[in-house]
C-alpha cells in the first residue's frame, strides 16, 4: 500500500510504531553509554580525571532536571541555584544539626524544593517571557542575601561535614572517588530515564504545547498552569538531589558555593550549548562543557578569576550563531532521533 493511498487510520498506526522504535533505540544507547561510563573509572585511575568525570555527571543530571523546566516547557529560568541551595544545605542541616542520615536528608530536601517550586511557580508563572526569567534571577538572589546573613546555617563562613569514616550510609569516602562517581552516575541516569519517560508521555506532549504556544495549548484542553507547575516540582526536585550529593562530594559548602548566580548558570548553560528541549542535548552539552570549563580553571585560573566564564560565553555565542538548535543538530539523523 503506498503513502498516497493509506488511511489516515494506517499513517497513525506507522507513526505510532515509528515513535516506538525510535524510542526504544534512545533506550538503547543509553543503555551502552551507561554501561561504558561505568567501566570509565576503572580504567582511568587519576583522582583528578575521576574528579572531573563525577562533575560532569553531576552537571549532567542538573542540566537534564533544568531542561525538564526550560527546555520541554520553554520556562527559562535563571534561578536553580535556589534548589540546589535547598538541597545542599537541608541535607547537612538535617545531618548535622539532627544528626538524619543525608540519604534521608536527600529525598527530604528534594520534597521541600518542589514544594518550594511549587509556592514560587504560584506567583511567578502569572508572568510571561523574560518578566519570568527575571523573577527567578531576584528571588535567587534574595535567597543568596537571606543565607549569607542566617547565623543558625552558618552565614558567610558556611558549613562543614566532619571527616567521618568511609561509608555509603553517610555518602563520605576519604579515599577514593569512585563511590561518588557511580552515585553521580546513577543520578544522572535516573534523571535522563525521568525525562525520556516524559517525553513520551501525555505531559511531554502538553509541555511542548505549552512551549510552542501557551494560548493555543489552552484551546485545546491543555491546563497551562498546571503544566508549568509540574514541570517546575520536578525539575527542583532533581535539582535539589544534586546540591545534596554536591555537598556531601566536596565536604563544604558556602552561600556563594551553592546558591550564587552563577550555579545557575552553569546548571543552565549545558542544557543551552547542547541543544534545550532535546534528550540528548544536556548530555552533550555536560560532557563538552563541564571539563573544559575545569580545565581552564585548574591551568589559568590562578592567572586571572573567572576565564573559565568567559570560554563559557564565547561557546555559547560561537553555537548560538552557527548552530542555533544546539550541538545536538550535528548529529540529528545519526543517532535515531536526538
Amino acid at each position: 500500500m503506498t503513502d498516497a493511498a493509506a488511511t489516515p487510520g494506517t499513517l497513525a498506526a506507522r507513526n505510532i510504531a515509528a515513535t516506538a522504535r525510535r524510542r526504544l533505540r534512545q533506550l538503547g544507547i543509553a543503555a551502552v553509554l551507561a554501561a561504558g561510563a561505568a567501566v570509565a573509572p576503572l580504567v582511568v585511575t587519576d583522582v583528578y580525571t575521576q574528579n572531573v568525570m563525577v562533575l560532569t555527571l553531576l552537571y549532567l543530571a542538573l542540566a537534564q532536571a533544568w531542561n525538564i523546566l526550560g527546555g520541554y516547557c520553554g520556562q527559562i529560568s535563571l534561578g536553580h541555584a535556589v534548589f540546589f541551595g535547598v538541597g545542599a544545605y537541608g541535607t547537612l542541616l538535617l545531618f548535622l544539626m539532627g544528626e538524619i542520615n543525608p540519604w534521608i536528608g536527600m529525598a527530604a530536601s528534594g520534597v521541600v524544593a518542589a514544594g518550594s517550586a511549587l509556592l514560587l511557580g504560584y506567583f511567578c508563572f502569572r508572568l510571561a517571557g523574560h518578566y519570568y526569567t527575571i523573577a527567578t534571577i531576584v528571588i535567587a538572589e534574595a535567597a543568596l542575601l537571606i543565607m549569607l546573613n542566617w547565623d543558625w546555617a552558618g552565614a558567610a563562613l558556611g558549613l562543614q561535614v566532619p571527616v567521618g569514616p568511609d561509608s555509603w550510609a553517610t555518602l563520605q569516602f576519604g579515599r577514593s572517588k569512585l563511590p561518588y562517581f557511580y552515585f553521580a552516575l546513577g543520578l544522572a541516569v535516573v534523571t535522563w530515564l525521568a525525562a525520556w519517560a516524559i517525553e513520551g508521555a501525555r505531559w511531554g506532549y502538553w509541555w511542548r504545547a505549552v512551549k510552542d504556544d501557551a494560548e493555543a495549548a489552552r484551546s485545546l484542553g491543555v491546563d497551562v498552569f498546571v503544566s508549568k507547575m509540574g514541570a517546575s516540582a520536578i525539575s527542583a526536585f532533581f535539582t535539589a538531589v544534586g546540591g545534596a550529593f554536591y555537598a556531601l562530594f566536596v565536604s563544604y559548602i558556602d552561600p556563594q558555593s551553592v546558591f550564587s548566580f552563577q550555579v545557575s548558570l552553569l546548571i543552565a548553560l549545558p542544557a543551552v550549548l547542547g541543544g534545550i528541549g532535546t534528550l540528548w542535548g544536556p548530555a552533550l552539552g555536560a560532557v563538552l562543557l563541564i571539563p573544559l570549563g575545569e580545565v581552564t580553571r585548574s591551568y589559568v585560573g590562578g592567572a586571572g578569576s573567572g576565564v573559565h566564564l568567559i570560554v563559557y560565553g564565547a561557546l555559547v555565542v560561537v553555537v548560538s550563531l552557527l548552530r542555533p538548535e544546539g550541538l545536538i543538530s550535528l548529529l540529528r539523523g545519526k543517532g535515531g532521533g536526538a
